[in-house]
């Protein structure tokens, strides 16, 4: 409300009730407001009061939920990391032995190749030897072919 709005209404009740009995009703009209205050005072304070035990309650339960929540990440998370640890584990031993398995392989396929090698090295020497002998026979009994 304006200024104005105020001052017209001040008049108004002055000229409608007089100005012996406005001072009653002021007096009247400010033990009203604070009895209004005083008892929605009151109502705020019993609502707190009682509601205190429901907020209570209902931390309890938030930290209450808070508390199994962070247990139950804890105990996933250690889950996954003995079976993160355990995957990783059954992986080096198969890589391990794989790599055993592979230089197995190696060592028989270079056993092979030594051996292919020397019976080579022994079939090349005996067929020279083999040249060599026949060679030797030709030349102590020459045979002269005719057509």
């Amino acid at each position: 409300m304006s200024g104005q709005e105020i001052f017209v209404i001040i008049i108004v009740a002055l000229l409608l009730f007089g100005a012996e009995k406005l001072p009653d009703m002021a007096r009247t009209l400010g033990k009203g407001m604070r009895d209004f205050k005083k008892a929605t005072d009151d109502i705020r304070r019993e609502i707190e009061t009682s509601t205190s035990d429901f907020r209570r309650d209902i931390n309890d339960v938030k930290d209450s939920i808070t508390k199994d929540v962070t247990d139950v990440s804890e105990n996933i998370q250690k889950d996954v990391n003995e079976f993160s640890n355990d995957i990783q584990k059954d992986i080096n031993d198969v890589s391990t032995n794989i790599q055993k398995d592979i230089n197995e392989v190696t060592d028989d396929i270079q056993k092979d190749v030594t051996e292919a090698t020397d019976n080579l090295k022994k079939d090349v020497n005996e067929a020279a030897d083999d040249k060599k002998d026949v060679n030797d026979v030709s030349d102590n009994y020459p045979y002269n072919y005719t057509d």
